[in-house]
């Protein structure tokens, strides 16, 4: 038996192969889990239908995370899905305009500023509001977001999502106090330089990836199945006093002064 066995789960945020959230899903599907999954677009539409069929998913639909109608769409397609209950949710979505990860964040707009905001943040808190009253039907469960390094410390073109991911830090905290009660985790992990479809809008990626490597404890890449291992830990039963937390998979980066 499995880890994840009989339990449900809807992963946000793949886009293909090389995506940490695809990263995290074959961890769980490995473990007997039963996953649905969202896309953003019809141009992903394909690939993550693919993916999802490759672990026998039974619900794929579209989800814009900006519209509360239709998160609570989602969710209810989830409910009928899964007969009224949700054991995991995998939330790994963010976004920010191009050009605001290539200028000064000084002079990030307002209609953009608040745009990553929402993507990124306030669409956790959508999500886990709506996945609250399936996750307490079966008594429980576990929410997992990705965050990063950027949200602690300034990191060169990373500007308005940096700011992004720190709101979202907050708001797993506040989200563990919330939920708690319910017997509903959520934790975050903070991935250090992920080759991933999102990581080739960051100016100058190569550049993080390799002062990473020089200068982490452990000199080496971090991959996409390096998070699903932990996302793994964080999501299952082994970890259940663990909520409101962020784990690092960095080769330890967080840990050095320079």
């Amino acid at each position: 038996m499995g880890i994840f066995e009989g339990k449900r789960g809807l992963v946000l945020g793949v886009a293909n192969k090389r995506s940490i959230a695809w990263g995290i899903a074959q961890r769980l599907a490995a473990g007997g889990a039963e996953l649905a999954f969202t896309f953003q677009g019809e141009r992903i539409e394909s690939s993550v239908r693919d993916l999802a069929a490759s672990v026998g998913s039974p619900l794929v639909t579209a989800c814009d995370v900006r519209s509360d109608d239709d998160v609570g769409r989602v969710f209810r397609e989830v409910g009928e899905t899964f007969e009224g209950q949700l054991d995991l949710l995998v939330h790994s979505v963010a976004y920010a305009a191009a050009e605001d990860l290539e200028g000064r964040f000084t002079d990030t707009p307002r209609d953009r500023f608040w745009m990553a905001l929402d993507v990124s943040a306030y669409s956790l808190v959508a999500c886990a509001r709506a996945a609250e009253p399936l996750m307490d039907a079966g008594g429980g469960g576990s929410i997992l977001t990705m965050t990063y390094l950027g949200g602690e410390r300034a990191v060169p073109h990373y500007n308005v999502m940096g700011v992004a991911k720190a709101t979202l830090d907050a708001s797993v905290r506040y989200l563990a106090w919330d939920l708690g009660q319910k017997n509903i985790r959520i934790n975050a992990v903070s991935a250090g330089p992920v080759r991933t479809l999102a990581a080739r809008s960051i100016a100058g990626f190569p550049t993080m990836e390799a002062i990473v490597e020089e200068r982490s404890p452990l000199h080496r890449h971090i991959g996409a199945d390096d998070v699903g291992a932990a996302a793994a830990y964080l999501l299952s039963e082994d970890a259940r006093n663990v909520t409101g937390t962020t784990l690092y998979v960095d080769s330890g980066y967080h840990a050095m002064g320079m």
